[in-house]
């Protein structure tokens, strides 16, 4: 394993480490606040369609926002892992569409759309343990959220990307590969921060 490879695979576990630390009241406070942070981004604000994501475990919780904007009338894409790790997307219809799929995900139980119906979104909200002072995202290391930003980056569409973490993820810097692309901004329990992209 290359110094890089094992720089980010030593970030990672660190970062998987706080988080399962957290507590089941801390991690509902911080879903809470990241959603009313979120809700109040112009890029979000505007946003006809959001790909969005159904956090699990210690991730920083998404539900409350995935419910929110599709309260406000967003549509609202969830992604579908396929069996390749690249994603499809099916709409949000609401929490009792949701089913249980692989790795303890929740997928909608709708109608798929195709990988490529993410680059019809405004906005893009990305998993992720942390971004960097560049913008620069670590993702998990399953390449399917690389893809992602690959297909949107080809198709000429210019979505607002946008990495939903705790305060303690936003870190100086990250190593980066040739093909990540930095975002446009991070939004925190805490506050936002954007990069200049």
């Amino acid at each position: 394993m290359s110094d890089h490879m094992s720089e980010k695979a030593a970030l990672r576990r660190g970062l998987l480490d706080a988080r399962r630390r957290l507590s089941g009241d801390e991690l509902q406070k911080a879903s809470r606040a990241l959603a009313d942070r979120a809700l109040a981004l112009p890029e979000l604000a505007a946003a006809g369609t959001v790909a969005a994501y159904v956090s699990v475990g210690g991730e920083p919780g998404t539900r409350v926002l995935v419910h929110a904007l599709h309260a406000r009338g967003v549509r609202v894409l969830l992604p579908v892992l396929l069996p390749d790790n690249d994603l499809d997307w099916a709409p949000y219809t609401g929490p009792e569409h949701l089913l249980p799929a692989g790795r303890g995900l929740l997928e909608p139980d709708g109608g798929r759309l195709g990988p490529d119906a993410v680059t019809a979104a405004d906005a893009v909200l990305l998993p992720g343990l942390a971004v960097d002072a560049r913008g620069m995202r670590l993702g998990r290391g399953g390449g399917s959220y690389d893809r992602v930003l690959a297909r949107v980056e080809a198709s000429g569409s210019t979505p607002a990307l946008v990495v939903l973490l705790y305060a303690n993820e936003v870190v100086a810097r990250v190593p980066e590969e040739p093909h990540d692309h930095p975002v446009h901004a991070v939004v925190t329990p805490y506050g936002v921060t954007r990069f200049p992209v």
